[in-house]
């Protein structure tokens, strides 16, 4: 598939897709409390709210690459949409809590299909290179700037047209990118696989078992790690993706082919994708929960606390492609784990319970700004560095799920010890609890910055010059050192 007419505008509708789906969580998020009070849900209704929409999301992000690869990439782009836009309509219409979870689960589904996507488009529209390191430092910056937009936009919409306007902007939002679609991107996007079949019982059993290890990942902090709910769908959600592994070796068109997880520096940046997530995410709410529960910000005090980090990772991001071309791949990535260690171990360190945004939170936030673009780039550069032109769904649901579950493994683990080291209510008492998590979010970094040393991306294999448009000096910068 190529885009010709209008890359740029092909760039600037995904990079927008990212921003919607990144702003539709943290939209959310705002507007919980409101959500309760107007359909009468106590706090455990209101956190499925919540978590239906990442159990699905991480549950179906593998499959949904693997079948952009068999059905189309604009296709499933579309289709994703369209149903992200017909579950946020029933979510606004819902008249209950019951109905609202049933149709955040669904805009899950559809969040899973239009992400997969989305990514697996932009690595057929910009060959490994730097136009692809360009491309995916857009996304970063959407990314980062999403969650802010969202976190100010769920307060301002809440407050002034109510919750359910926070589900028709999702509406409107994605009619408008399913609308632009057929004229920025060509229609040529059929599936390089049809007629091979599908492999049904790997579909099954992965979906499956990463649903429910999301379920118990998502629950584990609410119900108890111990619990019987939370040890008996993580142990389900293991054996079927065992159960998924061994489907995996002996059929003939395997959703996962082993050969491709057989890739050392897949598998290494697929997990530094996911360790990366498992800091920022979290430290993100964190830093929100800081702000209002510390320093006494409203919902909106606390996102717009969050706005100096973004406006960082936007005027980052697109240099980023720049650094990796002058001092390589592997340095750039290892410098933006650092710096994501450094400023979390900052940031955890400056907390004080009768502080301020400015003595406490801006300057180790401005540096985060510089880690993020850094450490997403990288990390989204190396996972698909060895893709084929009929595997860019594949290694799309490979590293989105893997930073999906890193995002949720983290924000799990993180809440837990932060209420864990939380003896009381008083502003004191969370500090210590906020500085702990983070604390633990800046060993996360600092493990990933040790592996992060160790990628090596294999050479390409010789061939002429015009066949590889990342062949140049620039290209071969991305190979490690």
């Amino acid at each position: 598939m190529t885009v010709s007419r209008a890359p740029r505008g092909a760039l600037a509708l995904l990079a927008s897709t990212q921003l919607l789906l990144i702003l539709d969580t943290a939209i959310v998020n705002v507007a919980l409390p409101s959500i309760g009070e107007d359909l009468g849900s106590g706090s455990t209704g209101l956190s499925w709210v919540a978590n239906a929409y990442l159990i699905t999301f991480g549950g179906l992000l593998l499959l949904g690459g693997r079948v952009a690869d068999l059905l189309g990439h604009r296709r499933l782009f579309l289709g994703g949409l369209g149903l992200l836009a017909a579950a946020s309509a029933v979510g606004a219409l819902a008249p209950n809590a019951a109905a609202l979870v049933a149709a955040r689960a669904v805009q899950g589904v559809g969040a899973a299909l239009a992400a997969a996507a989305a990514f697996a488009l932009l690595l057929v529209l910009f060959p490994e290179g730097p136009g692809r390191h360009r491309a995916l430092g857009a996304f970063a910056a959407m990314g980062g700037l999403g969650g802010v937009l969202g976190t100010v936009l769920g307060g301002v919409l809440t407050d002034v047209l109510g919750w359910r306007s926070t589900f028709w902007l999702n509406v409107v939002v994605a009619a408008l990118l399913g609308a632009l679609a057929p004229r920025v991107l060509d229609a040529g996007t059929g599936g390089a696989r049809h007629g091979r079949g599908f492999d049904l019982a790997g579909a099954l059993t992965a979906t499956g078992g990463l649903g429910l290890i999301a379920y118990a990942l998502v629950g584990g902090a609410e119900n108890g790690w111990l619990s019987a709910a939370t040890l008996g769908a993580g142990g389900a959600g293991l054996a079927l993706l065992a159960g998924f592994a061994v489907i995996e070796t002996r059929t003939a068109v395997p959703l996962v082919p082993p050969a491709v997880l057989a890739r050392p520096s897949l598998r290494l940046a697929n997990a530094l994708s996911g360790l990366a997530q498992m800091t920022l995410f979290p430290m993100f709410f964190l830093v929100s929960l800081y702000l209002q529960s510390v320093l006494g910000h409203d919902p909106l005090g606390g996102g717009l606390g969050l706005l100096p980090l973004s406006l960082v990772v936007v005027a980052v991001a697109p240099q980023t492609g720049r650094l990796i071309f002058r001092i390589g791949l592997t340095r750039t990535m290892t410098l933006g784990f650092a710096l994501l260690c450094a400023g979390t171990l900052w940031l955890a360190l400056a907390l004080t319970a009768d502080g301020s945004f400015f003595s406490t939170v801006l300057a180790p936030s401005l540096l985060l700004g510089v880690a993020l673009p850094l450490v997403m780039v990288t990390t989204n550069v190396a996972a698909t560095a060895e893709v084929a032109p009929e595997e860019t769904g594949l290694a799309s649901g490979l590293v989105n799920t893997s930073q999906q579950f890193g995002s949720v493994l983290g924000l799990a683990i993180l809440v837990a010890v932060a209420a864990a080291r939380t003896e009381s209510a008083t502003a004191a008492a969370q500090t210590t609890g906020f500085r702990a998590a983070l604390l633990l979010g800046a060993t996360f970094a600092a493990a990933a910055t040790l592996l992060s040393v160790r990628l090596r991306l294999p050479a390409p294999a010789t061939a002429p010059p015009r066949q590889d448009r990342a062949g140049d000096p620039a290209a071969s910068q991305t190979r490690g050192e």
